[in-house]
């Protein structure tokens, strides 16, 4: 097997063969996904991280690679510091650091059908005057992989309209209705879930999440174009999805985008599509007009079907953890548990349910200084034990039919220390402060995220993640537009309007790097709720708690919570018996109630 300067080496030789002085290399296909198939996992294979988001850049003599702060551990642990320079963002970016770094006249490739419009221009600008920004025809890297995988083979299936609960054409309707409104004749839809959405459609191409791989183009009088492997559809998908999708080879996508829109105005999202999409549509005489995938926020926004599949999937989720969490309160204790097999019983746990599809993403099992890392990913080399007296983290998730879950729950192995259970409460008051938050119609997620933070804050403490990520409807687990999130900077979407309909993690955490991490993540549904003043002219929304598990009630620390909050857990608890326990027998019920009984 090769190392990963072997690699290094094999792609500054291609790049030689290519008249190329440096190369990019993003984590992401060419749908701009967050999770990628094992085909499009080049940053892996050229660096080693396999954390969810960053980037590297090649030169004929330097290397760096660029996360942002969630991965600065993880990322040299993994990654060789002799062979890749480590790069924060945003203290500084790729364009940035090609600016300084680059050869005088060089020529800087990627790749366009991974990268931005956007990105592209950055970029071109940073260098302009020093270096050249080439697109490639073909990815060196895919030169030099040996053994890379084929894109997933998987069968498109239909998705239920009972668990949609909209049929395809009322929702290509009503995106034909907004091009309509635009003046425009398309909309190029490349964002997986947009299609698999727009669509009622699901896949298997991509791990922990139910999508395939294809572009849709939906013209204004409601038909569409599918651009799809024709063995990954058989008889009964081209029935179910009718005669107005005409079906096509994947690879005559770009050839079909330069050859059918001379003369018209096609819609396509800046920020989801990639760049080689408007290049072929100027190509071909088309103009491009730059606008929101139309699928994003209908798909933000559940319908009751949509809502009423998460509570019944919540449902079933919660029983799982709460037998998940009875088990690891008897065996942490005797010892000889560890992170992986810990993730295995919950996986085993879910899956005996016979409802589990896949997990929604590889479960974050952290023992003591690893739970300190945000987004770690266990391994053989870092799997470590449950020790006593420490705490343990678990954020997890799964995938069914009706709906897709993400819970995270923090619990002592042990005692917890006063320390200890000072910071779980401060994170628990700001997961209550969410959870109750009350504020008129149009208010963004940004807007609140301090609610969560206030209460580390005071003591000079923070975390370095946002407070709360959109949620699809079995589909992905990290959704868009909404967020609650610090408005600016990496954070997109935080400065979208939360509207009744739409589902968020509600997530705050604290990590004292090198001892432990705490989180608490419920699952909220926005609500209209009655108060409002006779006077407002606006709606009044709220919080709905979706996810019922127990909250560790041995770290909580009484005296720090007001009357309020401990009502809240109090009441809160209450709920989980009264959904979780019906599907509980025995000594796991009788646990449950324990668990749950008042502070």
């Amino acid at each position: 097997m090769s190392t990963h300067a072997d690699r290094l080496d094999a792609l500054r030789a291609q790049l030689r063969n290519d008249q190329l002085d440096g190369f990019v290399v993003p984590l992401t296909d060419e749908h701009m996904s967050e999770y990628v198939g094992s085909y499009a996992q080049r940053l892996a294979w050229l660096t080693g991280f396999d954390g969810s988001a960053g980037a590297a850049a090649v030169l004929p003599e330097e290397a760096a690679i660029f996360v942002d702060g969630r991965y600065t551990i993880q990322v040299r642990d993994q990654v060789d510091g002799d062979l890749f320079s480590y790069q924060s963002v945003p203290e500084t970016s790729i364009a940035k650091w090609l600016q300084d770094t680059a050869p005088e006249g060089g020529r800087i490739g990627y790749d366009p059908w991974l990268h931005t419009r956007a990105w592209v221009k950055q970029a071109s600008k940073a260098l302009a005057g020093k270096a050249e920004l080439v697109a490639v025809e073909r990815n060196p890297i895919d030169a030099v992989w040996a053994g890379r995988p084929e894109p997933s083979k998987a069968r498109l299936e239909p998705y239920s309209q009972n668990l949609a609960g909209r049929s395809s054409e009322s929702k290509r309707k009503e995106i034909a209705d907004w091009l309509k409104s635009e003046k425009a004749d398309a909309s190029v839809i490349a964002a997986l879930d947009s299609i698999a959405w727009t669509l009622n459609i699901r896949g298997k191409d991509v791990t922990h999440t139910p999508v395939a791989l294809a572009f849709l183009i939906v013209h204004d009088d409601a038909s569409a174009d599918l651009f799809v492997e024709s063995d990954k559809v058989d008889e009964e998908l081209r029935n179910f999805l009718g005669s107005a999708i005409r079906i096509h080879e994947r690879s005559d996508f770009e050839a079909f985008l330069t050859r059918e829109f001379k003369g018209k105005l096609v819609a396509v999202d800046p920020d989801r599509s990639v760049a080689a999409i408007e290049q072929a549509l100027e190509a071909g005489g088309a103009r491009v007009l730059a606008r929101r995938d139309p699928a994003v926020l209908p798909k933000a926004i559940k319908n009751e079907a949509e809502v009423q599949g998460h509570r019944d999937a919540q449902a079933r989720d919660g029983a799982v953890i709460a037998k998940f969490l009875k088990w690891l309160e008897e065996e942490a204790p005797k010892g000889g548990q560890d992170e992986l097999s810990v993730a295995a019983k919950l996986y085993e746990l879910r899956e005996a349910t016979g409802e589990l599809k896949d997990l929604s993403f590889d479960t974050i099992s952290g023992a003591g200084h690893n739970g300190a890392l945000p987004h770690y990913r266990v391994n053989e080399d870092s799997n470590h034990k449950l020790e006593m007296n420490s705490i343990y983290l678990v954020d997890s998730g799964g995938q069914y039919l009706d709906g897709t879950t993400d819970i995270t729950r923090t619990v002592i192995v042990g005692e917890p220390s006063a320390e200890m259970k000072d910071r779980f409460t401060r994170v628990l008051k700001g997961h209550i402060a969410i959870a109750t938050a009350r504020f008129p119609e149009g208010i963004s997620g940004g807007r609140l995220d301090s609610f969560a933070r206030q209460y580390l804050w005071q003591v000079g403490l923070d975390y370095g993640h946002g407070t709360g990520h959109g949620v699809g409807a079995f589909l992905a687990v990290h959704e868009g537009p909404q967020r609650i999130s610090p408005p600016g900077g990496a954070y997109a979407g935080a400065d979208e309007p939360l509207k009744a309909g739409m589902i968020l993690s509600n997530e705050p955490g604290y990590y004292k790097a090198g001892e432990y991490g705490i989180r608490i993540e419920n699952l909220v549904l926005v609500v209209e709720v009655e108060g409002a003043a006779p006077e407002a002219d606006k709606k009044l929304l709220g919080f709905e708690t979706l996810t019922f598990a127990p909250i560790d009630r041995r770290l909580i620390d009484v005296s720090l919570l007001t009357p309020a909050e401990r009502q809240w857990v109090d009441d809160y608890h209450v709920e989980v018996v009264e959904k979780i326990a019906p599907q509980l027998e025995g000594e796991e019920r009788d646990w449950l109630v324990a668990a749950c009984a008042p502070l």
